[in-house]
């Protein structure tokens, strides 16, 4: 009995031990998973979207690395259940990336692969002309605006190079005028105190076939106190209402019967502290050359401002005498913040707003100045 209790127990030991080797050979075995990569490692002139593909065969992605020589990693995700990774956004150009990714097979065992390449040279590119600066505080009416410095026709793959992110956390929705020009900007006027950050990937963006982006930037601007002033043609007044409460009434002149200012909302894009306006430069031939016009802020592209006034005697409050602006009283050289169109210079932000009401004109279009508010929220996100 004690015999072949022991040759049991020796058997037994043997059976156990041989198991024990086995489930370590297998562990030892190579991975079945086997990564693979595209472009090919070393490749070069590689496309900056589309070319970049990592995928798991026999097994599924665990880890997967992508870096550019600085060491900043591209987002993306393991997709289709660990199958393949996608990257968040396109690369940048003329820039060398490492890939490090990592696949597992159905019994754990990993495989990996690193590889290298370089994304293409551009020979034609573009950027995006912005407003407002980085490190800028603005009104509330201010949109964030980009002009391109070429036409654009893939607008999807420049949106999603643009993002934005506020405090507090509003939806701001995007919109296009032509295809050179987008304006970003929430439902309603931008909350007091809002800060902004955008991110601006340009850098590799196709924007049209062959052209591509070259600006990756963050910058951040904060939205000041509201002020929205409105203008009454008819009554010759102006309101300016700043955080909700009445501060100041001021009596104006607006456009002349024949040269009548646009109604809408208008936002001051440009402070200019005295400056020439020539009637040539917007269609009234030479009916009026002011070399030292004061303090003037411009609503509009296409040249209508709001500005202080030193030749129209008593028109403030009483007539409409203007070529379309909107005209408060001033002295030569605005030398003085005390007169009307001295204190409104001094307590204007660029991206306050004006609303002009009661004139006998259309409303502004809203690409004329940074005006898109004159549309709906269903047309601007449309």
């Amino acid at each position: 009995m004690t015999l072949l209790l022991v040759t049991a127990c020796g058997g037994g030991g043997g059976s156990d031990a041989g198991g024990d080797d086995k489930g370590k050979a297998d562990k030892n075995a190579p991975s079945a998973a086997v990564v693979t990569i595209a472009p090919k490692d070393g490749a070069d002139s590689v496309a900056t979207s589309g070319a970049l593909k990592i995928a798991a065969d026999k097994g599924k992605l665990s880890k997967v690395e992508v870096k550019d020589s600085k060491g900043n990693p591209v987002p993306g995700k393991i997709t289709a259940g660990g199958a393949s990774w996608t990257p968040a956004h396109h690369l940048a150009a003329s820039t060398k990336y490492k890939v490090h990714a990592i696949a597992e097979d159905s019994e754990g065992r990993e495989s990996a692969k690193d590889t290298t390449f370089t994304t293409l040279t551009p020979k034609n590119t573009f950027i995006g002309q912005f407003t407002p600066e980085d490190g800028s505080k603005v009104g509330v009416g201010m949109p964030f605006s980009v002009h391109f410095t070429r036409g654009i026709t893939d607008p999807e793959a420049v949106e999603k190079a643009i993002q934005i992110k506020t405090e507090p956390a509003v939806d701001v929705e995007p919109h296009w005028f032509g295809n050179d020009r987008i304006d970003f900007r929430p439902e309603k006027y931008w909350k007091a105190g809002t800060k902004v950050t955008v991110k601006l990937n340009l850098d590799g963006v196709e924007g049209r076939p062959g052209v591509y982006g070259e600006q990756a930037k963050t910058l951040k601007f904060e939205i000041g106190r509201s002020q929205v002033s409105t203008v009454d043609a008819k009554s010759h007044q102006m309101k300016v209402v700043r955080d909700g409460k009445q501060i100041k009434k001021i009596p104006i002149t607006a456009g002349a019967p024949g040269t009548t200012t646009y109604n809408g909302q208008m936002v001051i894009s440009e402070k200019l502290a005295v400056t020439r306006m020539n009637g040539e430069t917007v269609g009234f031939g030479g009916e009026y050359d002011i070399k030292d016009v004061p303090h003037a802020m411009r609503l509009s592209t296409s040249g209508t401002f709001i500005h202080g006034n030193y030749w129209s005697g008593g028109a403030f409050g009483n007539t409409n005498a203007s070529h379309g602006c909107i005209g408060l009283s001033d002295v030569r050289g605005g030398y003085s913040k005390k007169t009307p169109a001295g204190w409104f210079f001094a307590n204007s932000l660029i991206g306050d707003v004006v609303v002009v009401k009661n004139s006998a004109d259309k409303t502004i279009q809203p690409e004329n100045g940074y005006n898109g508010w004159n549309m709906s929220w269903e047309k601007w996100k449309a």
